[in-house]
């Protein structure tokens, strides 16, 4: 029997940068290595944080597969159940990236944050 499930795949403008930041940053792993196109770009890795899988490659306007563009706001937001939301946006905003909300408590969703990652994806942090 095959199980469903729903994984995010981002679009970025620089894969190779945004594998480095969220492996340092956010303490992903990958878990697919990295496919690199003949014109050089990365048309698909995977990354996981304590087993949250997502997908990525580079931008492919041709395919209509855009990275976010920081003139708007996000039509999504990604939501990721970490153990130490405080920790890890220490991490986030020593990266240099600003913190949108928090950390704070939000009852009774629990501890959270969110921020907006150098590649445009708006991260919700939580820790129920």
């Amino acid at each position: 029997m095959t199980t469903t499930e729903l994984v995010p795949y981002l679009h970025v403008a620089d894969a190779r940068a945004a594998i480095e930041w969220y492996c340092d940053v956010l303490g992903a792993e990958v878990v697919y290595p990295p496919i690199e196109m003949p014109d050089g770009r990365v048309g698909h890795v995977e990354l996981a944080v304590d087993g949250a899988r997502w997908m990525m490659s580079d931008e492919w306007p041709e395919l209509h597969a855009e990275a976010p563009r920081g003139d708007r706001g996000l039509p999504v937001t990604l939501h990721l159940t970490v153990p130490d939301v405080d920790g890890l946006c220490a991490r986030v905003t020593a990266a240099g990236t600003p913190l949108d909300r928090g950390p704070e408590d939000s009852p009774p969703a629990g501890r959270v944050a969110s921020f907006r990652d150098p590649f445009g994806h708006r991260w919700l942090l939580n820790r129920p």
